[in-house]
């Protein structure tokens, strides 16, 4: 874990390194101080003039201003240091999430992805920073304070033999309890933050059913979840601060009473006020360092399981990757699946795909319609590459897919998938993520054949308009269309439209359709659609159900010859008649 962690640091490797260095000079300075402090006050006590204290007070000054110094370049550096590797990090895992493949994604729920780069990174880039400086500097502090301590105050300083395994036992105890609700309740935190994530993404469907108040008390109960298990935890980790206090106090009452009575007693031959005075700043600068480190323990037990949550994300292998040696140019928009099946997981019990064999021709117009769960959308997303084939195999332009440059590949096979999603941005900047080189004419060409160009005229700004995160300020008709004009940018051999029409009227459907197979004749184009009058004009319709393709025709092959096919036309042409009426 922690050789994954620090691949992150990188550019902020010497920062880093200068942080305990520096660190180390303002401690040793610190530690002087007292000792320079106790001679000043023994030379008082013997009657020493004027010129003797001016000379330990510079030395005194001297040694404050260079603590200062060292102190503030610590602080510098440790915080370049620990914000360069939050930032690596949050980096690191954004860039490997963009390698992952729909099974990595899968895998690890969005909300979770969230979380593990916002509050895990905090929590990680907070436990750098202490390690690199508070870590340094306690235990040092510890060292340098327990021998000078010893130096100055000899039995006196018998005190830290007890408190210091004192402390250390409770503090394994604090954090033996504290782990596991950690844990625990970091995946709660997953669970809020897919409440919230729903919601804001729902919001209009929870608003039209008026469920406002239900979706208050499911966040409700959530965050109250989230609460519980923090107050708990940090009930047993605030034990830590009174035990710290009480040692500290009892400590310097030793120290205060049982040196007082050294000095006392032996008149200053023991013990003298200067070393008792030492012996007590040590005292406390032992106590002090011994809780600075148990605060360094407490967040390292809150971001140990966070840390594990990020290595996990970084760790965690696409099993899409290119080959060696991979094709480059993909020939054709012909399509072959050889007795393909397909699951999504290996503990998946049943296959998601069974057996088929289908050959699509380079050019030519497929439908495939199929009721809900008939696995339409996973077939598609085979021809791509976003998802591996568990038996058999899959070619374009009659190489398997697997031989490809994933890059080559999904450049020339264009998916509108069937949740369109467009950006915050200007329609050209999304129309551009097609392709980053497409000029003003190219777009306005693929507006127009994608039936999108009519309404970009009727705005203000035209192509200029601003689209809202999610596409949220134009209709669901006008998304699908901007997002089929996006795939025709990329000029593909291959275009998927999955169920990608379903919001625009028949009309436009068919002169979308009609576009394609004037302007775009080689382009292999496959139709998935719940609409007959989608696919009706196709060269061949696959009907689809139980994952198998039952049926494969034309229209008039299939009214004969597939009853599921016949059914749906015939239900669908009822609905027709009847809103006619």
């Amino acid at each position: 874990m922690i050789k994954t962690l620090s691949h992150s640091i990188r550019e902020f490797k010497k920062p880093a390194i200068w942080t305990p260095i520096l660190v180390t000079v303002e401690v040793v300075l610190e530690c002087i101080i007292p000792f320079i402090i106790a001679n000043l006050v023994n030379e008082m006590q013997a009657g020493c003039g004027m010129d003797v204290v001016a000379k330990y007070g510079i030395q005194l000054v001297v040694l404050a201003v260079l603590s200062l110094i060292f102190g503030v370049a610590a602080g510098n550096t440790c915080a370049t240091a620990s914000t360069g590797f939050g930032k690596n990090l949050r980096g690191d895992m954004f860039y490997r999430i963009q390698d992952y493949s729909f099974e990595n994604i899968d895998k690890f729920s969005v909300p979770s992805l969230v979380t593990r780069m916002t509050t895990d990174v905090i929590n990680v880039q907070m436990s750098f920073m202490m390690i690199i400086r508070v870590a340094i500097r306690g235990p040092l502090m510890l060292v340098f304070s327990f021998i000078m301590g010893f130096t100055m105050g000899g039995r006196l300083a018998m005190i830290f033999l007890v408190t210091i395994p004192l402390l250390s036992i409770g503090l394994v105890l604090v954090i033996r309890a504290a782990m596991p609700i950690f844990r625990r309740v970091f995946r709660k935190y997953d669970a809020l933050n897919d409440s919230v994530q729903e919601n804001v993404q729902a919001m209009r469907v929870v608003k039209s059913y008026v469920r406002e108040n239900y979706e208050k008390k499911k966040f409700s109960a959530a965050a109250e979840d989230v609460c519980k298990d923090f107050t708990k935890a940090e009930r047993i980790m605030a034990l830590n601060g009174p035990m710290m206090q009480f040692c500290v106090y009892a400590g310097m009452a030793f120290v205060l009473s049982f040196g007082s009575y050294l000095v006392i007693s032996s008149s200053g031959a023991e013990v003298a006020v200067g070393q008792m005075s030492a012996i007590l700043t040590y005292s406390f600068q032992i106590l002090m360092s011994l809780m600075s480190v148990s605060m360094v323990f407490v967040m390292i037990t809150m971001s140990m399981e966070s840390a594990e949550r990020i290595v996990e994300v970084l760790s965690e292998k696409s099993n899409l990757t290119s080959p060696e040696n991979a094709v480059t140019e993909v020939k054709d928009g012909s399509i072959d699946f050889e007795n393909v099946s397909f699951k999504y997981s290996a503990k998946a019990e049943r296959m998601a795909l069974s057996n088929v064999d289908l050959h699509i021709k380079s050019g030519e117009v497929i439908g495939i319609l199929g009721g809900t769960g008939s696995s339409k959308s996973t077939l598609v997303q085979l021809i791509p590459r976003l998802y591996d084939v568990t038996e058999g195999t899959v070619k374009v332009g009659g190489v398997d897919v697997r031989d490809y440059d994933l890059e080559t590949l999904r450049n020339n096979v264009a998916v509108v998938l069937q949740k369109n999603v467009l950006f915050s941005g200007t329609i050209k900047e999304n129309l551009r993520w097609g392709n980053p080189n497409a000029t003003d004419e190219e777009m306005l060409e693929a507006c127009k054949l994608a039936q999108a160009d009519e309404f970009i005229q009727q705005f203000p700004d035209k192509y200029d308009t601003r689209i809202e995160q999610g596409g949220s300020n134009v209709s669901g008709g006008q998304k699908q269309r901007l997002c089929i004009a996006r795939a025709l940018l990329k000029k593909p051999k291959v275009l998927i439209l999955d169920d990608s029409t379903s919001a625009v009227d028949t009309r436009t459907d068919a002169l979308i359709r009609q576009g394609f197979r004037e302007f775009i004749p080689e382009t292999t184009k496959i139709i998935i659609a719940q609409r007959v009058a989608s696919v009706e004009d196709a060269d061949r319709i696959i009907v689809m159900d139980g994952g198998c393709i039952v049926a494969v025709g034309n229209h008039k092959e299939l009214m004969e010859t597939s009853d599921i096919y016949r059914e749906i036309y015939t239900t669908q042409n009822k609905a027709g008649d009847q809103d006619a009426e």
